[in-house]
């Protein structure tokens, strides 16, 4: 799921609400249970190893944890109750242990997806069943299987389909009408309308306020799958590029689209959060020497401005379907002006300084605050940059500091042409050389051939 998503529990309790985020796993299927077959291993056991994987992942990427977070296997009296409900307001039918939905009877179906029953094929998106009334009924309940694990019901031994977990987990939780509902664009059907469907039978309240779905992620253009060899893990990536550095590569594209992954999104992602970690560190440290109480009418008006048109662009982009690249891309100019005023002849004798910094460095902090994209520490979070840098350019940050020492001698001799190749052949890798009066230190950057390519997609 897109990390748009996953910031909006944070930036509705920006807002005051009481936020209860519920997300379940799905620990008993037929791919977990085809998968744990090959293995050797018990569903059960190797679903609550996914799920543990997939936690860690979260945390490395700044996803707040859940409110809740139920799982299929610890729920079947409430999946059964709802089946039971289901079937006693004559919208559902048994079949030698099995337990279909009837879709006839409930003629709003298709109303999220906007398909119409005739749409539907048999073998597309349900299993052919001779047995069932319409070929697009889809499973509550499963009669056991040799090879599968089971639980008792009034219906016989069995498991329940992959729709009816979702609803039961939903109502203990949430109740049967319920704010907001997320989830992949590719759930919009069958199983989010097959969700309403069961719901709304169960409980003719039920309603959800709010459906959104992200879009797919694509490889260099292509979808993703494991068929195409282009599949790769949170864990690979982050192996690589900081986990900051991937969340604002994700927030940098509207949730509700698809997602192009490519190295030169991460590379210009990696550089991007660099600029601005490194933009507050410096910052930080000039405000640190200064102790300074900010008043509303003690900035210069242009800042002022600066500041409140930040905020307003904020609060409109994110309480308009979460436009998070409207936000980032914002976020420009307030950096800027720090920079402005950190480091030009002009900002630094501009009158009310500290306070203006203070104010710009307090609105940027409040906004990556609720992106969760605020770290512990910039200086932290800046040296983890530069090693992942170093990694993925096979080099150690002693033998930059080597090319340094071998550049800042041939400078010294004139002897330009060699000082040039140095500075590229770092370039090459990912390494840019930034001089100063203090002399030459070094920082990551997009490397060249791949910057060569953002020029080419522009």
């Amino acid at each position: 799921m897109s990390l748009s998503i996953f910031s909006t529990g944070r930036y509705l309790r920006h807002f005051g609400y009481q936020v209860c985020y519920v997300r379940n796993f799905t620990d008993v299927d037929d791919k977990i249970i085809a998968r744990a077959n090959e293995l050797g291993e018990d569903p059960i056991s190797l679903s609550r190893r996914y799920c543990e994987e997939f936690q860690r992942d979260m945390v490395y990427l700044h996803c707040l944890p859940p409110s809740f977070e139920p799982r299929v296997s610890d729920h079947m009296l409430q999946i059964i109750d709802m089946i039971k409900q289901i079937l006693n307001n004559g919208y559902a039918y048994r079949i030698d242990g099995d337990v279909y939905f009837n879709i006839d009877k409930f003629p709003e179906y298709g109303r999220l997806s906007g398909r119409k029953l005739e749409d539907n094929r048999a073998g597309e998106r349900v299993a052919v069943d001779s047995r069932k009334i319409n070929p697009a009924d889809f499973a509550l309940w499963k009669s056991a299987k040799e090879g599968e694990p089971f639980w008792e019901s009034p219906w016989g031994p069995g498991r329940p389909g992959w729709h009816i977990e979702c609803s039961a987990m939903s109502a203990a939780y949430l109740g049967y009408s319920f704010d907001i509902h997320g989830g992949g664009v590719d759930l919009v059907f069958p199983h989010h309308e097959n969700e309403i469907a069961q719901s709304c039978a169960a409980c003719n309240q039920s309603n959800i306020s709010y459906w959104i779905h992200n879009g797919f992620v694509t490889v260099d253009s292509e979808k993703m799958s494991k068929s195409l060899g282009n599949f790769f893990t949170i864990r690979q990536v982050i192996d690589l590029y900081h986990p900051l550095a991937l969340r604002l590569f994700l927030m940098g594209t509207h949730y509700r689209s698809p997602i192009n992954y490519s190295d030169v999104q991460l590379e210009s992602a990696s550089d991007r959060i660099f600029y601005i970690y490194q933009t507050l560190h410096d910052c930080e440290n000039v405000l640190s020497q200064n102790d300074v109480a900010i008043r509303v009418d003690s900035i210069p008006h242009d800042i002022a401005c600066c500041v409140d048109s930040f905020q307003d662009i904020f609060m409109s982009a994110m309480s308009d379907d979460l436009l998070t690249p409207v936000v980032l891309a914002a976020m420009s100019e307030p950096l800027k002006t720090i920079n402005d005023l950190l480091h030009t002849r002009k900002g630094k004798k501009q009158e009310l300084r500290i306070e203006s910094l203070t104010a710009l460095e307090k609105i940027i902090r409040n906004v990556l605050t609720v992106l969760g994209m605020m770290p512990q520490s910039y200086s932290e979070v800046l040296q983890q940059l530069r090693e992942k840098a170093l990694k993925r350019a096979r080099i150690t940050e002693d033998q930059v500091l080597k090319k340094i020492e071998e550049r800042t001698a041939a400078r010294r001799n004139k002897e330009f042409e060699k000082s040039d190749a140095i500075r590229k052949d770092l370039a090459v890798v990912g390494i840019a050389l930034m001089d100063s009066a203090d002399g030459t230190t070094w920082r990551p950057a997009v490397p060249l051939a791949l910057q060569e390519q953002q020029v080419v997609a522009t």
